[in-house]
């Protein structure tokens, strides 16, 4: 089984294609700027609006794009299906975990998140250039994991107590429970959801693989328990579906339209659960 999680260290030495994923939830521009000033040599950019979201569509604040357009960014990126990807962001981010998910999501097999940002990378000797690739042109066809990813009907069944799911909010604990909202209109959780804030994952700013992580997570769903991820707009909760996988979640969906969404039609929960 393909590693979820890698350290540059592990890939001194090895051939892989690199993606850079670098992003700010502030400063929609940020990411390209930082990556045309200097990439890892090779690394081609998905932008987190442009490439990983469809702006355009009213499902929440960063949906999904189509199969259609997925299947394009993979062909133009010059990926096949069983190639050695590694995708990179600053670091205990969450913008590498949402390409990682989409990867798994359309059937690429070799994908691994790297613990380590750009900076560090750099720091250990990883080339970088200006240079923007033009990778050669494929006809990679996905083959899509539709076990991966809960829709909104799925979640309305699983409210309704009829998937054996559990919802799983990635959002900070005074949002989960209403008690601020910087974002969305409408304060509190989608009914039912348990709450495990993303932010919790990291120490010293990089992702946690020590055993605690694992016990924190048994609390709230207990392993092998099939769970559904969520966050605000399905960003900050790929990093969680990510260390779900991790640690052993076989059975884990990640809601893509997530709060954001849900709020357009739905009603919410105010009450800790």
């Amino acid at each position: 089984m393909t590693a979820v999680f890698v350290t540059g260290e592990s890939l001194k030495g090895q051939s892989v294609k690199w993606i850079d994923t670098r992003s700010s939830l502030q400063d929609p521009n940020k990411g390209r700027g930082d990556y045309e000033a200097e990439h890892i040599c090779g690394a081609i950019y998905w932008d987190l609006e442009k490439d990983l979201s469809d702006m355009s569509k009213p499902s929440g604040r960063h949906p999904l794009p189509d199969q259609l357009n997925l299947t394009e960014l993979f062909r133009r990126s010059g990926l096949a299906l069983d190639d050695h990807i590694i995708i990179y962001d600053d670091g205990g981010s969450p913008f590498a975990a949402r390409a990682w998910w989409i990867l798994q999501y359309a059937g690429f097999t070799n994908a691994s998140i790297c613990l380590d940002g750009f900076n560090k990378l750099k720091e250990d000797g990883f080339p970088v250039d200006l240079v923007v690739p033009e990778p050669d042109r494929t006809d990679v066809e996905p083959t899509w994991q539709e076990h991966l990813y809960a829709s909104k009907d799925f979640v309305k069944k699983t409210v309704d107590g009829s998937t054996g799911y559990t919802l799983l909010d990635a959002r900070s604990a005074e949002r989960y429970r209403g008690e601020m909202e910087p974002i969305d209109p409408v304060a509190g959780h989608i009914p039912g959801a348990l709450n495990f804030d993303w932010e919790k994952l990291k120490q010293n700013g990089i992702f946690n693989m020590q055993a605690d992580v694992k016990d924190q997570l048994n609390v709230v769903a207990e392993a092998g328990q099939p769970v559904i991820a969520y966050c605000g707009s399905g960003v900050t909760a790929a990093p969680l579906f990510a260390m779900l996988k991790h640690n052993g979640y076989a059975n884990a969906r990640l809601y893509v339209g997530s709060y954001s969404d849900w709020i357009t039609t739905e009603v919410v929960d105010k009450e800790v659960k």
